[in-house]
């Protein structure tokens, strides 16, 4: 008997003989010790009964299986009040009672799937020779103990989807340890009532600013002080700022495009638009008529009564086609695409020679040529003539259309981000032109500022007069932005006012949802909770 580096065993267990099968490695464990504790009464027992023979899986080694063949003993229980009079010794740190596989092998395969889950588990342990299945690895994470939850006395609160839109949860987060402690199956007020009324340590309690996790902290904490989340207190100025950027920009827009019909075709672009030979213009024409009889056709079905879906299959055309066309009420002209040409390439190098005042459309064909262009010189002359406002004949055509201003959304990020240090120069000219939209805009310009100031700066104390100062505005989105605020005035107080955020809960959300979408659809909520819970935490990864 020996014992080896290789496979390391507990005191008492010495190697006997080992055998190779194909890629498993048998090996044969015999017991040395003469006497053992009675699992009962914890006596020694020295009296020997018999032997016992196990069969178990441990840990591979060198890409080999290991299957170990423990030869154990039964010993007598000599203590006269002890009701067990034979047992096996038992071998706690190595092999539990009735296992098949051993204590070190069992916390391999829940250290998988803790990190992997069943299926991609059972992938990973073949190939490190552990021979498993994904129900075996799910029976181990769900037989983890989950330690008790100890004294928490700043809470972070927020939602997560099992089912984007339709079943939601509720995750808890220690803001001091910075660590999940525990998952509730639903966002129910009673339920995150009941489990802060089970704490009564906590003293803050962070969260958005839905109503649900407010009534809860209100009466499931009463002593601790609400924080609402920075972050969704931006957000809620945003969607309020969005509504006043939307309605100047479609005036805007209105007005542009009122401008634009009124100037003449061939002037609105400063181009003509592109001619076609006969031959095309009849291909293009039949095309037409082809659409036209098929949009006939849908929408006579369509007045019989008959869905889209037998529409489309009967017609021949896509179900999103026949949608578009029902909607539109009207045959859709196509519009015809924006043809790419040799000379785009080239564009930039007439630009630089037009301004440099070449302005001889022949000696610049000559360069072009020289530089590998290969089409006529027509080609070159039609596409100065487009390109450039000085090579037009038309005195009357514009330079430049007025350049819209962007969407309302991307607008919003410009007025929240500070100009000097965030915005671009290009940002800030665009900035400066939406300020200049209306008087009005340039007031919420300057109440968003202040506000994103007084969050950055921590200065809650002066959200009483920014709350004069919008109501004095008349800005109507504004308004409801201040009701809102007055409904949660104490937690808004302290979200500007104190450090906690809800950051750290989001953060813990995100890594919620990389589980939750590693598991296959075997999401459960026993099944999800486990694996967050017992998910290895990023500082176990630096601790060497």
């Amino acid at each position: 008997m020996f014992s080896s580096p290789f496979l390391p065993l507990p005191a008492g267990l010495e190697i006997a003989m080992t055998t190779m099968r194909d890629d498993l490695l048998v090996v044969q464990v015999v017991s040395t010790n003469v006497r053992s504790c009675c699992p009962l009464c914890f006596c020694l027992a020295e009296r020997r009964h018999s032997q016992y023979t196990r069969v178990v899986a441990d840990l591979p080694c060198a890409g080999f299986r290991i299957q170990l063949t423990l030869h154990v003993r039964r010993f007598f229980c000599d203590h006269a009040d002890c009701i067990r009079k034979i047992f096996t010794e038992r071998l706690p740190a190595f092999v539990l009672p009735w296992a098949r596989l051993t204590v070190r092998l069992c916390e391999a395969l829940q250290s998988l799937g803790v990190a992997t889950c069943g299926e991609l588990g059972t992938r990973l342990a073949e190939r490190l020779a552990i021979q498993t299945s994904p129900t075996t690895i799910l029976r181990r994470i769900m037989a983890l103990p989950t330690a008790a939850i100890e004294r928490v006395s700043e809470l972070g609160i927020d939602d997560f989807s099992f089912r984007r839109g339709r079943k939601f949860g509720t995750i808890l987060v220690d803001l001091q340890s910075r660590n999940i402690i525990d998952l509730l199956p639903d966002r129910k007020a009673e339920t995150a009532k009941a489990w802060m009324k089970a704490h009564p340590e906590i003293v803050l309690v962070s969260r958005d600013r839905g109503g649900d996790y407010a009534s809860a902290a209100a009466s499931g904490a009463p002593q601790a002080i609400q924080c609402a989340d920075r972050f969704h207190l931006l957000k809620n100025l945003g969607e309020a700022l969005e509504g006043v950027l939307a309605q100047y920009l479609a005036a805007h827009r209105t007005h542009l495009t009122e401008e634009i019909r009124a100037t003449p075709l061939e002037t609105a672009h400063g181009i003509q638009p592109p001619k076609l030979s006969p031959k095309a213009a009849q291909q293009s024409q039949a095309k037409r008529e082809e659409r036209l009889a098929q949009y006939q056709h849908v929408a006579a079905l369509r007045k019989l009564g008959f869905s889209q879906t037998a529409i489309a299959d009967q017609v021949g055309v896509a179900h999103s086609t026949v949608s578009r066309w029902l909607s539109s009420g009207v045959f859709p002209e196509q519009k015809p695409r924006p043809r790419k040409m040799e000379l785009d390439s080239h564009l930039s190098y007439l630009r630089e020679r037009w301004e440099a005042g070449c302005h001889n459309i022949a000696q610049l064909y000559r360069e072009l040529v020289a530089r590998g262009y290969t089409h006529s010189y027509w080609s070159v002359y039609e596409q100065l003539v487009r390109f450039f406002p000085e090579g037009r004949k038309n005195p009357h055509i514009p330079d430049q259309l007025a350049r819209p201003p962007v969407l309302a959304r991307q607008a919003v990020f410009l007025f929240l981000r500070r100009p000097s240090k965030e915005l671009s120069p290009e940002e800030q000219e665009t900035l400066a032109q939406l300020r200049s939209l209306h008087p009005e805009v340039n007031q919420a310009y300057e109440l968003v500022q202040q506000f994103v100031h007084m969050l950055r700066t921590r200065t809650g104390e002066q959200l009483d007069d920014w709350l004069e100062n919008v109501r004095a505005s008349q800005i109507r989105e504004f308004q409801g932005f201040v009701l809102s605020i007055e409904r949660d005035k104490a937690a808004v107080v302290a979200g500007l006012t104190l450090p906690q955020n809800n950051g750290l809960v989001e953060g813990n959300v995100n890594k919620l949802k990389l589980i939750k979408r590693m598991m296959y659809g075997r999401a459960e909520f026993p099944l999800l909770r486990q694996r967050v819970l017992h998910a290895l935490q990023l500082k176990a990864y630096y601790t060497h």
